[in-house]
């Protein structure tokens, strides 16, 4: 039986992960799962149902609702709700609030654990997100947990939110990016820690490249 190779690439919000594991996974010819596209496609059903995003409850009975589907496209996986793909309407600041308090919900977590494990069974595949080494996968071959220094990471996801057009201040940037890393970290059901065998990476002072290299060489060192 052909065994497949998972890499957890974990950390908090605008450390950079989603696009390390896309360009990890272009270079390896993995297949990259954006697991914060889950919980941000569950958030823009929620709020779309007029629900809010500290509803717990409304949450949880929104669920069997929900038709969300992640099926390979050129090689990643890509988010379908209701038989349609998901795109930047889940990226916006709003969803993300939505997304890291549905985040925190164990009906929802369990609801998405089974889609996200399905893929890496019959598939060499790099997952990002903030419990992927912890709970998701815990049995993946490579863990690295990614970190930034608080102003790196609101600097570039500044630049991200500016570049599609929307409407945001740093400081605004920096205080959602500081509100979802206590929100993360603090959540009961596995919070945004690293795996006691995760390699830690600071990348605030590394390129992009540079962040690819790094990890490709802990890749190389733990696979082979």
């Amino acid at each position: 039986m052909e065994k497949f190779i998972s890499i957890a690439i974990d950390g908090p919000s605008g450390s950079g992960k989603s696009t390390l594991a896309k360009l990890l996974a272009s270079r390896l010819g993995y297949v990259y799962i954006d697991t914060g596209a889950l919980y941000r496609t569950i958030g823009y059903f929620v709020r779309n149902e007029g629900v809010a995003s500290d509803d717990e409850r409304g949450i949880v009975e929104c669920l069997p609702k929900i038709d969300i589907t992640m099926k390979l496209v050129g090689g990643a996986g890509v988010v379908f709700l209701g038989g349609n793909p998901v795109g930047t309407e889940i990226r916006t600041s709003e969803i993300s609030t939505y997304a890291s308090n549905v985040s925190k919900i164990p009906e929802v977590r369990a609801f998405l654990l089974d889609l996200q494990r399905n893929i890496a069974k019959s598939n060499n595949v790099i997952m990002d997100g903030r419990d992927i080494g912890t709970v998701v996968l815990p049995d993946s071959q490579v863990k690295v947990f990614l970190t930034a220094s608080n102003d790196s990471r609101a600097e570039r996801r500044y630049a991200e939110l500016v570049a599609r057009g929307d409407d945001v201040t740093l400081e605004q940037v920096k205080a959602d990016l500081c509100w979802r890393d206590k929100n993360d970290l603090e959540r009961k059901i596995a919070p945004a820690v690293p795996a006691e065998d995760s390699v830690m990476l600071d990348n605030s002072a590394l390129s992009c490249e540079e962040t690819v290299e790094a990890v490709l060489e802990i890749i190389r060192k733990k696979t082979h």
